[in-house]
């Protein structure tokens, strides 16, 4: 039997998962990624412990789906952005990965200044502002703090641009994930020299989204004992891949995931920059990927799970939830509610108020927060339908609160691992399995669960809607 493998390089767990040309997942390796955390701010993925949780979690799923990694016909991926590391002038590392999460640069001052060069927004296609966690920030710091270190680097290479650098020996990335580090001009896919002084670093040369980057190598191929000679595509950013995984722009207008984030992600034809969103490119000279996201994702409830409910799990927090009545019968969380001290997140806190009610407040702070990021990508034209993907995607009350205060159907697909799939599918197409990305979505997309409004909620839900966002906004 032939497979495509889809790497998903996640912040928290990587996910290898093998694919048949039936689109059935037959083996899944998922191995979570510790950090080195150092003082406390750091978020550092060592060099060698990388590619041992690569080869770890790929004999995970040769041996569930009772095959050889020799099997494999193409590999595909979709990654975290702004994760990155130093190499010197031979390629050498000159640090460990550092992921997205890591904190060093928190005492740089100013970095809201790097995305506000001119005609920024229209080039880069960011319409967010920078913070300590975006990798240019990060350079800044080691400008200041290890100027050595920094002498002596040569290249930058994102997450993905190494692994596709180790597996292939080409100096390439994809444009999906470097339009996350504010240093590309989509509509060239240039790099950018004004926006910080990177000397004489090269960066890695962004291709689209699903290009075939060339052929595994005979030392790549050592690297993750692979086949050598199959063909390597490169992925884009995990949201966007998961989103084809899921059947965005297919089954659904758009997709959402809620996970350490809470991010939606639309397919859209064109290039009009704006405000509150990340433009990337698609996977075609015309298509991009419009992403809007916030912090009020899956956190909150983690954190009150852990703090204020530690003897129960949170699958048992929600089922307690579901008999709360809409609007947690007065109580309210703040977005982020994990941020405050104590309970001080929530408001309206009454001696009646049970665990039940906190995990349901949460759950509608999450979902309010949502209708924000739709607002924000539908510009007045909103979704018929939107597909779930990430963690949230697995709460049949969570989808319901969704579906009831958007006014829209909400989907599910048969699929735990939609980055994985994507990637799987793109790498499908690489293989020769299928000639376009709507036929394979066609064969390797089905839908699982559906979550239609219910018109009574809805209607309790907007009028809830409206004092939430009075609330919060004090």
């Amino acid at each position: 039997m032939d497979f495509v493998l889809g790497i998903d390089l996640g912040t928290s767990y990587f996910k290898l998962g093998l694919f048949d040309r039936a689109g059935e997942i037959r083996g899944l390796g998922r191995i979570f990624v510790p950090k080195d955390t150092g003082d406390g701010s750091r978020s550092e993925v060592p060099v060698h412990r990388f590619w041992e949780l690569l080869n770890q979690a790929l004999n995970d799923a040769c041996r569930q789906a009772g095959a050889q990694s020799q099997q494999i016909k193409a590999i595909g991926y979709s990654s975290q952005a702004n994760s990155f590391l130093l190499l010197d002038k031979q390629k050498k590392p000159l640090t460990p990965l550092i992921l997205w999460s890591d904190n060093r640069a928190r005492d740089i001052e100013n970095v809201e200044a790097l995305f506000q060069k001119k005609d920024f927004l229209e080039r880069m296609g960011l319409g967010i502002e920078c913070s300590h966690q975006f990798c240019v920030a990060k350079c800044v710091w080691f400008q200041t703090h290890q100027p050595d270190l920094w002498a002596r680097a040569a290249h930058l290479m994102t997450i993905s641009d190494y692994f596709t650098w180790s597996i292939t020996d080409q100096p390439l990335g994809d444009s999906g994930t470097a339009a996350l580090l504010g240093l590309l001009d989509l509509r060239t896919r240039k790099w950018q020299p004004d926006i910080i002084d990177l000397s004489n670093i090269q960066l890695s040369t962004p291709l689209l989204p699903g290009t075939v980057a060339g052929k595994i190598t005979a030392r790549g191929a050592r690297r993750l004992n692979l086949p050598a000679n199959i063909p390597f595509v490169v992925g884009s950013l995990d949201h966007h891949i998961a989103g084809i995984g899921a059947g965005a722009g297919h089954i659904a207008d758009m997709s959402e995931s809620t996970g350490t984030v809470l991010a939606c992600l639309k397919l859209d034809s064109g290039y009009y920059p704006r405000k509150n969103i990340c433009t990337g490119n698609g996977l075609s000279e015309d298509q991009v990927y419009q992403l809007a996201f916030e912090g009020n994702g899956a956190g909150s409830l983690e954190w009150y799970q852990r703090t204020q409910a530690p003897g129960l799990t949170i699958p048992e927090l929600v089922q307690l939830a579901a008999a709360v009545p809409i609007g947690s019968e007065g109580l309210v969380a703040r977005p982020n509610a994990d941020s405050y001290p104590a309970l001080e997140g929530f408001a309206g806190i009454s001696p009646n108020h049970q665990q039940s009610h906190f995990t349901r407040a949460i759950l509608e702070s999450t979902a309010a927060s949502l209708v924000q990021l739709v607002d924000h990508l539908s510009g007045g034209d909103p979704p018929k339908r939107i597909v779930a993907t990430g963690g949230g995607a697995a709460s049949d009350l969570l989808l319901q609160i969704k579906a009831d205060l958007l006014g829209i159907e909400f989907i599910t697909t048969q699929s735990s691992v939609p980055a994985c799939r994507g990637a799987a599918m793109l790498a499908a197409l690489a293989a020769g399995w299928f000639r376009t990305l709507e036929k394979i979505s066609g064969e390797w997309v089905k839908v699982d669960r559906r979550f239609k409004p219910i018109s009574e909620n809805h209607s309790a839900y907007l009028e809830w809607y409206h004092q939430w966002k009075a609330l919060t906004a004090k």
